[in-house]
């Protein structure tokens, strides 16, 4: 990956509607090696999806629950049931096993209390789970779907040997 690729997806992490075109244009290339360089980077997975991101309020999913959880069961049968049982349960956007005094941080999207509510009775019915404690955000200061680039480790441009 070199310094275009990397501006090529900050481009795409912002508005991966921006045309291609558009996208050569401001990296310094024409339209199809910028598509060439676009299909790589998902070929090798770095682009792994592209999405519409929607504002919760106008889906009715207002709340935003924090649950953290802790299990006495370690067993890796008990972790494959538990992803079986969350990925079941589309109110949760984000699932992590976690190091520290949590086994397991979800984020849990939700219309009000009552709907999640019902949310935590489906899953404790489904798993046995040791504690739930959960903190709802009252207000989201932060949000981005993008990740910080300046990290991707940028490998030198190879010189072009001279023809002769």
């Amino acid at each position: 990956m070199d310094r275009i690729d990397r501006k090529i997806l900050q481009i795409l992490q912002e508005d991966c509607t921006v045309p291609v075109a558009e996208i050569g244009r401001r990296v310094g290339l024409s339209t199809t090696p910028c598509w060439r360089r676009i299909q790589k980077l998902e070929e090798d997975g770095v682009i792994v999806g592209r999405v519409a991101v929607l504002d919760p309020r106008q889906v009715n999913a207002k709340v935003t629950a924090f649950v953290a959880i802790t299990t006495n069961t370690h067993s890796d049968e008990w972790l494959k049931r538990f992803a079986e049982v969350v990925a079941q349960m589309p109110e949760v956007v984000e699932f992590y096993r976690m190091a520290g005094q949590v086994d397991y941080l979800l984020r849990v999207v939700v219309p009000d209390i009552e709907a999640y509510d019902a949310f935590y009775k489906r899953l404790i019915a489904k798993i046995d789970i040791a504690d739930v404690s959960t903190s709802f955000a009252m207000e989201q200061i932060k949000y981005t779907t993008a990740l910080p680039l300046q990290y991707v480790v940028v490998e030198k441009p190879v010189p072009e040997k001279s023809a002769g």
